[in-house]
């Protein structure tokens, strides 16, 4: 029984050398892939910022303290919604004292434009009655002693006297209209227009006083940017909100200098904010950089797009990605990125020659994030190795495997 055993044993054995014999012989696995044609896609990935196509800011057009904030962010607001109340400590008293001053200024005139003060003007009134039936009374004695005297019926003295009487009535009532006229003069009355008007333009000041510590809003659309709080102070100036369309936006994207020349007018661009997983946003490219530009490390075109947002779920100021659709090759000829190597500097793959592989330098066309067209080099067909942990060299023997 001992000695079967120690047959067993030697028999494994055995089997175990000529297995790891034969391991160690076999050519190493490498994984393959098959060129392939296909329509293949060139994508640019780069970033952006969005702002609205339209929008205004506003600001505040005095100093002063904010005593309440009307609007939040977010709102909707039409032309003239109130939007900020500043406080008016002394509005109140100094609106009704430039009234009560307009109102002065209207009577005073409105009586130099009648003649004088109304009792004044009364008195001359009733005096100038009385004088009047007094003169009246005058000429008529005149009249009678006149042709009495023709009659030798009255004496001249009489007459005289009659007559005498009838000139100090007329000056008595010409002195009536000199006083009536002193009491308005043109001077007077000019006085008291320029009165009227300084009067009328320190109401206007406060009432606009007030109306500029009610802040508006300019135009329709939403309050996308609101920096200021209850009880802030505001300088003169001082940007308050800022108000605009946020259904359709201004995504301004940032294309490395070296892709510049991959792209143009009309190209499709598909936006994404990672603050909405999944959700996207289309447009396409609608101006071209006026100039390259520092964007920290970078050298920059500053691209447009404009995007359509119905929903309103796409912030202005938000920070973006984007994917730009920059070629569209058909029927090419591609193989993944990851098969491409660089030896001796020069940019090829490696291609599987019966068992064995073989080094080949390609021209590469556009590429994918994932592919890259072949335009010399490879055919159609031919198996290309992928990336692996074997060091490969032209020439090796290898075992190919197809993932």
């Amino acid at each position: 029984m001992k000695k079967v055993l120690i047959s067993l044993g030697l028999v494994a054995l055995a089997v175990v050398v000529i297995w790891l014999a034969t391991r160690r012989a076999a050519p190493p696995q490498v994984p393959f892939e098959i060129a392939k044609r296909q329509t293949l896609v060139s994508m640019l990935s780069t970033n952006g910022k969005v702002e609205p196509v339209e929008w205004t800011e506003v600001a505040s057009e005095r100093e002063g303290r904010i005593s309440r904030l009307l609007v939040h962010r977010g709102q909707a607001v039409r032309t003239g919604t109130v939007m900020v109340q500043l406080e008016t400590p002394a509005a109140d008293s100094d609106l009704a004292a430039a009234q009560s001053r307009l109102a002065q200024a209207r009577a005073d005139l409105a009586s130099l434009q009648q003649g004088g003060r109304a009792a004044d003007l009364a008195d001359i009134d009733a005096t100038r009655a009385r004088l009047t039936v007094e003169k009246d009374a005058a000429q008529r004695d005149v009249t009678s002693l006149e042709r009495l005297l023709a009659q030798k019926a009255a004496t001249r003295d009489e007459l005289d006297a009659a007559r005498d009487r009838l000139k100090r009535t007329q000056a008595e009532l010409d002195g009536l209209e000199k006083k009536r006229a002193a009491l308005a003069p043109a001077l007077d009355r000019g006085a008291a227009e320029a009165r009227l008007r300084d009067a009328s333009a320190a109401l206007a000041l406060v009432q606009r006083q007030i109306e500029q510590a009610t802040i508006r809003s300019p135009r329709d659309g939403v309050v996308y940017d609101l920096p200021v709080h209850a009880g802030a102070w505001l300088a003169a100036g001082e940007a308050v909100a800022r108000v605009g369309r946020i259904d359709r936006l201004k995504v301004q994207l940032y294309v490395d200098e070296p892709d510049l020349g991959k792209i143009r007018l009309g190209l499709p661009v598909t936006v994404t904010w990672d603050a909405l997983p999944g959700r996207e946003w289309t447009g396409t490219i609608s101006q071209l950089p006026a100039q390259i530009v520092a964007l920290g490390s970078r050298q920059v075109g500053e691209v447009v797009v404009f995007v359509d947002a119905p929903q309103r779920d796409l912030p202005p100021g938000a920070n973006i990605d984007a994917r730009l659709t920059a070629q569209v090759a058909e029927h090419a000829l591609t193989v993944s990125k990851g098969s491409l190597r660089r030896e001796d500097g020069a940019v090829g793959t490696f291609v599987l020659e019966g068992a064995k592989v073989a080094w080949r330098r390609v021209q590469v066309g556009i590429t994918s994030e994932t592919r890259a067209e072949i335009l010399a080099g490879l055919k159609e067909g031919d198996a290309v190795a992928l990336p692996s942990d074997r060091p490969l060299k032209n020439g090796l023997a290898v075992t190919p495997i197809y993932p």
